[in-house]
């Protein structure tokens, strides 16, 4: 067999060499007495049964092995050549006992319990440690020795798989530190007491010991098993055995921060089906749960064979998140299982429009921009609806311009008086925000047209210019209107406002679009931004352009602890930002339409630019 050179493989024959090496050069097996040897056997039985009953620790099914508190408290007490002796025994055993493993995996196995056992050994002498019963004055050594032997089986480890191209090597010591952190101090714990169970009576002591961790593993396998059951019952739909809505939420915020980790595309859908309520009025609400368990059924059946996660998300309407799935891809698969389901026949569905059971879905793909789960639901819905408007039974992607998202986009006018009812509350604390306020949402309402938006995002912009720094009726006037700079404290209490305007805004549901740009406007290119810091196209596409809106009129015109710039100055300010504070792909364009107002003959775009230059 020709044996294919990867880093993974080269890494394998490395460290399996320097496992046999260290083993055989600094391994001497002196003369044992005939105790010696049974105590050298029962330390090998009891890793091999310690190893098949490991303890379950939930919530997420983290085994904990007893081997490695037994192979240390061995070099705490033998010493060096004992342990390894103690390691190759039970190494043997165990590749015969598990023969389905692969030949290479034992061998590596060995090597890296062989450099952890040697580094650990040679690290507690190092450090003035005597073997034999545990005594205080070795706390230090022990302490340092065990870090080196769990340093040592997290790099070899890790470094492995990292190679193998499985895992983020940031992403994966993170996880695995934090995962394995707790377990680790256990098993120092627990080597330090079988020490002391050893001390009067050798095998007694590791007789005792095994007892306990064999009883402990049978206990904690019942209470993970229990913990199981409780958790599938929380998170479970009670009808149709699918993940409830709560759950779905849950592992839809870690898809989605995974995706943009690493950069991966994700899907979202949300589906209804059709003329559902006519069904349980023809046959009742027993008949409709049963539709309900059937179709949720062959959702299951079919999203499984793609990776994909159900949920009912509440009445009739169901989810399903794609991982690793652009809209493309989404949109072949749900078109796909439209028709399994039309196909398919249910008792009853006869009487429904289509003569068959059918659904309406929206697909919304997660970008880098995406501001949070619920703005993805949110588009998905839209397009759901969008799909129901058109006649249903069909799937439509979220793209912007469905007939339900400018519907949606044309009720935010209805809130445009309330928005402005509330901003002239600043004409009594802060006249200056109240007119900044006025003339960024001009900006806006000019410039959404010269970037040729959407109806929603138009609507959404121009909106959220308007009422951005709703959030400053929450800060003081001394500091709203105080001459000079502000000093760091008042600083902090300005930037606030952002979050105060979140608050105010997320009070009114038919506002909920707006948060990210009444929240993120401070938000920098670069990432040197409040109040996340986060950075070029995490922030939202609107939020980077109201950043560069806002801040252009905040340069150009008169503030109490700012001093104005010229027309000139600030266009030269803006290209200078721009890739730091600014998104590069919104400053030109946006020169461009400053410089057209200047031009222009239009009376409302002099007063513009007039109100720019003075």
């Amino acid at each position: 067999m020709r044996i294919i050179k990867t880093p993974a493989n080269t890494y394998l024959f490395f460290i399996s060499a320097l496992g046999i090496l260290f083993f055989t050069f600094l391994n001497k097996i002196p003369q044992y007495s005939q105790m010696d040897w049974i105590i050298i056997f029962a330390f090998s039985s009891s890793i091999l049964l310690l190893n098949y009953y490991t303890i379950l620790i939930p919530p997420k099914g983290n085994s904990l092995s007893m081997d490695s508190s037994i192979y240390l408290a061995s070099l705490f007490l033998y010493g060096l050549d004992t342990t390894l002796l103690v390691l190759f025994i039970h190494s043997i055993i165990f590749t015969l006992v598990q023969r389905n493993i692969a030949w290479w995996k034992h061998l590596f196995n060995f090597s890296v319990y062989s450099l952890m056992i040697n580094c650990a050994y040679y690290v507690f002498i190092f450090t003035n440690g005597i073997t034999g019963p545990i005594s205080v004055n070795n706390s230090l050594p022990y302490l340092i020795s065990f870090c080196t032997y769990f340093a040592l089986n997290l790099l070899l480890v890790g470094f492995f798989f990292i190679l193998a191209g499985s895992e983020n090597i940031v992403a994966f010591f993170k996880e695995i530190i934090k995962e394995t952190a707790a377990t680790y101090i256990i098993t120092l714990v627990l080597s330090l007491v079988l020490v002391i169970l050893m001390k009067p009576d050798e095998l007694f002591g590791l007789s005792l010991f095994t007892c306990i961790a064999f009883l402990l593993s049978l206990a904690f396998k019942q209470y993970f098993n229990l913990y199981k059951e409780i958790s599938e019952k929380a998170n479970k739909d009670f009808l149709t055995g699918l993940n409830n809505h709560g759950y779905f939420k849950e592992i839809l915020e870690k898809e989605v921060t995974a995706a943009k980790e690493n950069d991966q595309p994700l899907c979202v859908v949300i589906m209804d089906i059709d003329d559902f309520k006519k069904y349980n009025d023809l046959y009742g609400h027993i008949q409709g749960d049963h539709l309900l368990q059937e179709f949720g059924t062959l959702l299951k059946a079919s999203s499984d064979v793609a990776n994909y996660i159900v949920a009912r998300y509440g009445g009739e309407e169901f989810s399903i998140i794609m991982p690793n799935t652009d809209r493309k891809t989404a949109y072949s698969f749900m078109n796909e299982l439209r028709k399994k389901v039309n196909d398919t026949y249910y008792k009853g569905v006869e009487s429904l429009p289509y003569g068959c059971l059918s659904f309406s879905s929206g697909i919304a793909e997660c970008e880098k921009e995406t501001y949070s789960i619920s703005e993805l639901l949110n588009k998905a819905d839209q397009a759901m609806y969008a799909a129901k408007n058109q006649g249903k039974n069909l799937v439509q992607i979220y793209n912007g311009y469905s007939e339900y998202s400018v519907q949606r986009s044309l009720s935010l006018e209805k809130e445009l008086a309330e928005a402005e009812f509330q901003l002239k509350i600043f004409l009594s604390k802060d006249v200056y925000t109240y007119r900044h306020s006025k003339r960024v949402y001009q900006y806006a309402v000019d410039f959404s047209r010269v970037l040729n938006l959407s109806v929603h995002e138009r609507k959404t912009l121009i909106l959220g210019a308007l009422i951005h720094d709703i959030g400053k009726i929450e800060i003081p006037r001394e500091i709203l209107n105080k001459k000079g700079s502000l000093d760091p404290h008042e600083w902090e209490t300005m930037k606030k406002h952002v979050t105060y305007g979140k608050d105010i805004i997320s009070t009114n549901k038919k506002l909920e679009d707006l948060i990210p740009l009444v929240e993120l406007h401070h938000e920098r290119y670069d990432g040197n931004g409040y109040p996340y810091g986060l950075a070029g196209k995490s922030i939202p596409k609107l939020a980077r352009i109201l950043c560069v809106i806002d801040s252009f009129d905040a340069m150009t015109t008169e503030r109490p602890y700012q001093k104005t710039k010229t027309f000139q100055e600030a266009i030269a300010e803006l290209r200078y930002c721009s890739g730091k504070q600014f998104d590069p792909q919104f400053i030109e364009p946006f020169i461009a339409m400053i410089k057209e107002f200047e031009n222009s003959g239009d009376e409302q775009h002099r007063e513009v630019a007039a109100s720019i230059v003075n």
